[in-house]
């Protein structure tokens, strides 16, 4: 039997690799292969942390008999959704006309040309009240092909047609936040916490908006900041909180926050730390992390992406009993398995966080961590970004001094690699996603350390998105580099990808956010009006559905307040009174950095207007109060600024 996924840039396609399923990887040659043997093609699309891939990876893939009938009638394509995000939000799309309950492992049966005609779940392998055995379903798709050829052929080309026709709809931006602030609070759950009814969802999005606008909004404030920190309390209280690793798992499937779908990710504890941080919670900050240091540092120093629902017991692969057990317990058992893959853009989202509460709870470790996965980063994902780095102090005088400059130059022009695992890069395509998590990551490193290097890699990746959107055909500002999925391109199904905020920000999104942060620090307004055109595309469908679309109004919110920064610039240390209150108005109703002087010298000479003429006045730390780059006097007093920032 052919083993093709030995050696794939997946642990979940590895996982798979012994099943006597004849499985392909995601190739124009597995759909070269089912046109000479005129057969379909069934799609199947998981994940490695997901508890029932692996039932039915255990159910249906590893037995023969089934096996045997799957190759003989069948090409059979793994696919893991994190590696291909756009073939899984394609097929998606796709399996949406066949069944509402979507989720994984998700089974498309397509044609050779990559038309879908047919698409389910999870089906057991033998039958279950109105849930079909898996050979039943397998049997059926087989008679259609064979019986009713034609039909199959038009339905798979009616469903083509209505992906390729689906594009973003230009709208005005929510500027008028109350009516979105009171249908979240008609959404809350007011006996358990956090938003409807089961399965409940950490939804952190939509909680950093809640944040963003208790920060900036007096009319609305106490009941968006109530609604945000009611939410991050009960959950934090919940069994969604891992209490011995300081972790949050993916859900809860009971309304009251009990029974937790086990598995660990990378997205949801990043943004989670990122949403403790900006709420002053460092206890909970603190322990997320230290999950992401304990459990999902890679030795290259970029992280994992998460830890599996299921752990061994007695030779059973067994959900939840690893999370039963206390911290002395769990050390005798085996721990559940861990997806070692490095993603982009979840990898991004890690550096923001860990940037972003390092420098606001004056945490050097977790900065050091963010700088360790940033660098890895821009040395394996994204290409010559990397040789620039500096000797890892990041502190003082020194530190940068703009000179590596020429060594991120021409990143806009590298291939961003989506994913890696142990030195094997995937020749999947990166999203928008990797480019706007990867570079708002990087803009907070920069913020965090005063690192000009960082910022400059994150001013590339998004110039080049922006050049890729200005030559595309798409509805929206930016695209993609590297251009999108080339066998989904080959078939005619690339689609714009799903424009929501759910569980992480939408690549729309996380390209938008990161374009608006490198506005406020360039003052360049081709990257403020590539933010606002985005946010276009998503205003109408955010205000009717602002549970979805929590980082879209997080940047709306931003878009339509003045913009409020402050600038630090101390002599040779980075440190005291002025540059605390710079890092407490960070990303709370403005953006705050402090420089020594040699940093500050570093970013105005690297084109950051921010910086253009900020000294230190007499070598004192001086502060910067700015709103839309026009500053007032620059102050050295602590309680002079004070009362400015509680006046304005």
């Amino acid at each position: 039997m052919p083993n093709r996924l030995e050696s794939a840039a997946s642990p979940y396609l590895r996982s798979h690799a012994t099943n006597p399923v004849h499985w392909w990887e995601w190739s124009a040659e597995a759909f070269a292969e089912a046109q000479r043997r005129d057969v379909p093609v069934l799609v199947s699309i998981g994940y490695s942390t997901c508890h029932w891939c692996h039932v039915m990876a255990r159910e249906s893939f590893s037995d023969p008999v089934l096996a045997a009938y799957l190759n003989d009638n069948f090409v059979a394509i793994k696919v893991d959704r994190e590696e291909h995000a756009e073939v899984d939000s394609t097929y998606l799309a796709a399996a949406s006309a066949f069944t509402p309950n979507l989720g994984w492992p998700l089974n498309v049966f397509v044609t050779p040309a990559g038309r879908a005609f047919f698409a389910g779940t999870y089906w057991p392998p033998t039958a279950v009240g109105q849930h079909p055995a898996f050979r039943q379903v397998l049997e059926s798709v087989t008679e259609a092909w064979t019986a009713r050829r034609e039909q199959v052929e038009t339905s798979g080309a009616a469903i083509a047609q209505a992906l390729a026709q689906s594009r973003g709809v230009e709208s005005e931006l929510v500027t008028d936040f109350a009516d979105v602030i009171d249908a979240l609070a008609a959404a809350e759950d007011l006996e358990h916490g956090g938003f409807g009814d089961a399965p409940k969802f950490p939804v952190t999005p939509v909680l950093r908006f809640l944040l963003d606008r208790g920060a900036r909004s007096a009319e609305h404030s106490p009941e968006a900041a109530g609604l945000a920190d009611r939410t991050l309390k009960a959950m934090a209280a919940s069994a969604l909180r891992d209490p011995v690793d300081g972790g949050f798992f993916r859900y809860s499937t009971q309304a009251d926050w009990t029974d937790p779908h086990y598995e660990r990710m990378l997205y949801d504890n990043a943004q989670l730390l990122a949403t403790y941080a900006l709420a002053d919670s460092a206890e909970i900050a603190t322990g997320v992390a230290e999950f992401l240091r304990d459990r999902l540092l890679l030795p290259s120093g970029a992280f994992a992406s998460g830890l599996d629902s299921e752990s061994t017991v007695d030779g059973k692969r067994v959900e939840g009993f690893y999370y039963s057990l206390d911290a002395a317990s769990r050390a005798r058992v085996e721990a559940p398995p861990r997806d070692d893959k490095i993603l982009t853009g979840w990898n991004g989202l890690a550096i923001e966080a860990l940037a972003l509460a390092g420098a606001r709870f004056g945490n050097a470790e977790w900065i050091a961590l963010a700088r360790g996965a940033a660098d890895f980063l821009l040395a394996e994902h994204v290409g010559r970004a990397g040789s620039g780095a500096d000797d890892g102090t990041g502190s003082g005088a020194g530190a940068d001094d703009g000179s590596t400059a020429t060594a991120v130059a021409g990143v806009a022009g590298e291939r961003l690699v989506r994913t890696s695992i142990d030195g094997i890069l995937s020749d999947a395509a990166a999203t928008l996603e990797d480019s706007g998590m990867l570079a708002q990551g990087l803009l907070e490193l920069s913020i965090a350390t005063g690192e000009v290097r960082y910022a400059i890699a994150a001013r590339d990746l998004i110039d080049g998105a922006l050049a890729a959107g200005a030559a595309g055909s798409g509805s929206s500002p930016f695209g993609l580099p590297g251009g999108s999925d080339s066998v989904l391109a080959a078939q005619g199904l690339s689609t714009e990808a799903d424009i929501s905020d759910g569980a992480h920000p939408s690549g729309l999104s996380a390209m938008a956010a990161a374009a608006h942060t490198l506005f406020a620090l360039t003052g360049d307004a081709q990257y403020r009006d590539a933010a606002e055109a985005s946010m276009k595309l998503v205003g109408q469908l955010a205000a009717q559905q602002p549970i979805s679309f929590g980082t879209a109004l997080t940047l709306m919110s931003e878009l339509g307040a003045p913009l409020r920064q402050l600038v630090v610039v101390a002599g040779d240390e980075v440190n005291g009174e002025l540059t605390s209150l710079a890092r407490t108005l960070h990303r709370a109703g403005g953006i705050g950095v402090a420089v020594s002087q040699a940093q500050g010298d570093a970013f105005a000479a690297s084109g950051f207007e921010l910086f253009a003429a900020r000294t230190a006045t007499g070598g004192q730390p001086t502060a910067y109060l700015c709103e839309e780059f026009v500053c007032r006097l620059p102050l050295t007093d602590v309680a002079a600024l004070t009362a400015l920032l509680s006046t304005n």
